[in-house]
């Protein structure tokens, strides 16, 4: 059918608009509408051209993806070879080649242009007539595959370019990689697919262009940049730089980090820069390129073997290396958490010498299958911690054992816990395990807690590190003597804590209950243990299907109660707890009710001669809830002077407005 005028014109608009869009994201980091939007243009233009389709010419944006797999890539030969190049791994060796290249030029100096060299897959674009008709992987240098169609798939390489003598025939060398923040999310996919995780980004990169499927290729997130020209023979720039310059304004996304600068010293800063901001750049590299910037002493300079005389990578120490694991070891982290770490024959990874590297948790463990004995891979960027990221499994000895995590603390002995939602292994003994000293106490004492006003984390540091305090329940051992003797501790510092202590024995059953630091046990958990259970008796001797009976504790938060207290060591501290004088008021517990008659309450507002705290307590100890916003589950808002929007809102959803003596008859009465 042939496409009437208005759709031609409306089709040709729609593919300027999108790959414009392209350029604004892609090249110059500066979206200027939303991913919706975009997808919004893109879906007419494909319905445009389903409905006509003499309109869906090759420089389609939507072209992008749809040609059928391939049993196999094609040869490519490269019109100019795509070579390697140098490496240096010193300053000396930079400074160097700023020597040979003036030498061989004969001037006293030298421009280069420099850029980040990017841990990617290199590729050749070919363009015709503005038009993208090949794409090849460098292969060998001479000859590549051809990966056109997948090539296709990545947003960021312009499908077409303005048509122009310089665009007529020209080749574009460039990248193809994935960001980090990209490659997390697509192993985290894999991962949740029960597929395998990709080693690292480059690796990633280098399958997803050589799937034979594009389909496959347009589901990973690739990017191009590129970095250079492999032939342009209508092309009039001089320099290496004005040709970026010039591929940016053509669409091509190009190194934002790209510099140019004369001589040897110019050279290192640059590394040295780069260097300092590479944790933080968004995709990985293994060093620096400098390319002499004229392209005439370019061409003089020429060739050596198979790398240009004019170029040289500066590479970075490797962040990656193989090394043997000696031994496992499990770490307990200040939450309780069980971590195992390699111990490894020492290795040079980024720069710096690496004996330990973390296996995360058991199931990471498991997977990865490491073993003492084994070779690894180890891996160290940035600031991050060293980490095994594969195993030579053809290297492994014969004899090794699978490793797994202990069923007891290796700090403290008590059992080790783990919820069937989590990965984590835990120590269970919070209140007595040396490893969660610090953390334990410092819960204890918290605001919310047993509210031990002065025991903050420097004082905490000195009783734990000096050996005073072992369990929340030696603070109330302490003495004058011992804590006048820590540092920036005087009498009356001391005697404030010692007061504080003293004042905090007598608590009530809820924040005793959360002080403990019952793992999946908050404020709000514990308000509920208190007032269902009454005692903290009934508490100790509830088995699971017990404690589910009290309100929002699920399987989940009673068997973390459970674990807690039939640890021993923590049973232990609890008595001593009791013993030091650390009392509440115990009940009969709330009354049970039956499904539909409890109520649910809000409080707001300020009650005469009553907190709202204590409003709360007496709603809760009828066996009611009270939540702390108004919505059409609530059955009625308490409200006292100056109640603001929660009145408001009850009042236009229809909830019942009480005062505080229309509380109390509505507790008479239920």
């Amino acid at each position: 059918m042939q496409a009437p005028r208005q759709a031609r014109q409306r089709a040709e608009w729609l593919r300027r608009e999108i790959e414009r869009h392209n350029v604004l994201y892609y090249v110059e980091d500066a979206p200027e509408i939303t991913d919706a939007e975009y997808d919004r243009l893109f879906a007419e233009l494909v319905a445009l051209e389903a409905r006509y389709p003499a309109l869906a010419e090759p420089g389609s944006p939507t072209q992008r993806v749809g040609a059928a797999p391939l049993s196999q890539f094609a040869d490519v030969r490269h019109r100019t070879p795509m070579l390697s190049l140098g490496n240096a791994f010193s300053d000396e060796e930079a400074r160097a080649f700023d020597r040979r290249v003036r030498e061989a030029l004969g001037v006293e100096a030298v421009e280069y242009a420099m850029d980040p060299k990017f841990d990617g897959l290199a590729i050749s674009l070919s363009y015709r007539d503005g038009i993208f008709v090949q794409g090849a992987t460098r292969g060998d240098g001479t000859t590549g595959e051809d990966v056109t169609p997948n090539l296709r798939t990545i947003r960021s390489i312009p499908l077409r370019l303005r048509r122009a003598a310089d665009t007529a025939d020209l080749e574009v060398r460039g990248e193809v990689l994935i960001y980090t923040a990209d490659f997390a999310r697509l192993n985290e996919r894999q991962r949740h697919a029960g597929e395998k995780e990709f080693a690292n980004p480059r690796n990633a990169a280098a399958g997803s262009l050589r799937q034979l499927d594009s389909k496959v290729t347009a589901q990973r997130p690739l990017r191009f940049f590129a970095y250079g020209v492999g032939a342009a023979p209508r092309a009039h720039w001089q320099t290496h730089a004005e040709m970026l310059d010039h591929l940016v304004e053509l669409g091509f996304p190009v190194c934002k980090e790209r510099r140019v600068a004369a001589g040897a010293d110019g050279l290192l800063r640059f590394y040295e820069d780069i260097g300092r901001r590479r944790p933080r750049l968004p995709y990985a590299i293994d060093g620096v390129v400098y390319k002499v910037n004229r392209l005439d002493w370019q061409a003089r300079l020429g060739f050596v073997s198979r790398a240009p005389r004019f170029a040289l990578a500066h590479k970075y120490p490797p962040e990656e290396q193989a090394t043997e694991v000696l031994g496992i070891d499990v770490q307990v982290g200040r939450t309780g958490a069980l971590t195992p770490v390699a111990r490894l024959k020492p290795v040079l990874v980024g720069g710096v010498t690496v004996t330990n590297a973390t296996l995360h948790n058991e199931d990471e463990l498991r997977r990865k299958d490491v073993r003492v004995g084994d070779t690894v891979v180890v891996r160290r960027a940035g600031d991050v911690i060293p980490e095994v990221v594969a195993v030579r499994l053809g290297q492994r000895p014969a004899g090794t054992r699978a490793f797994h995590l202990p069923r007891r603390c290796p700090v403290c002995g008590s059992a080790v816990v783990r919820s069937e939602d989590e990965a984590i292994a835990r120590c269970s003994g919070g209140l007595y395990c040396p490893a969660q000293r610090k953390q334990a106490l410092l819960h204890f004492a918290g605001r919310r807690a047993m509210n031990i006003e002065g025991l903050g984390e420097r004082l905490v540091d000195q009783l734990v590190e000096q050996s005073v305090v072992a369990t929340p329940a030696d603070l109330y051992r302490l003495n004058p003597a011992v804590l006048a003797a820590l540092d920036r501790m005087g009498e009356k510092s001391a005697a404030n804590i010692l007061a504080a202590l003293e004042q905090s024995k007598q608590t009530t059953l809820e924040r005793f209950i959360f002080a403990l630091g019952v793992r999946n046990v908050g404020e709000s958990t514990a308000r509920d243990l208190a007032h269902h259970f009454g005692s903290l008796d009934r508490l100790l001797a509830a088995d699971e299907a017990a404690l589910q009976a009290a309100p929002d504790v699920g399987p989940v938060v009673a068997r973390s109660i459970r674990q807690f207290f039939d640890e021993a060591h923590n049973r232990e501290v609890i008595g001593k707890l009791r013993q030091a004088g650390v009392h509440w008021a115990e009940g009969e517990g709330a009354p049970r009710r039956a499904v539909g008659e409890t109520k649910i309450f809000v409080v707001t507002g300020t009650l005469p001669g009553m907190t709202r705290e204590a409003a709360r307590a007496l709603i809760e100890s009828r066996g009611h809830k009270v939540a702390g916003s108004v919505s059409k589950k609530t059955d009625y808002l308490v409200a006292g002077d100056d109640a603001g929007s929660k009145l408001e809102k009850a009042r236009a959803l229809g909830v019942p407005v009480l005062d505080l003596e229309g509380l109390h008859e509505i507790l008479r009465h239920h």
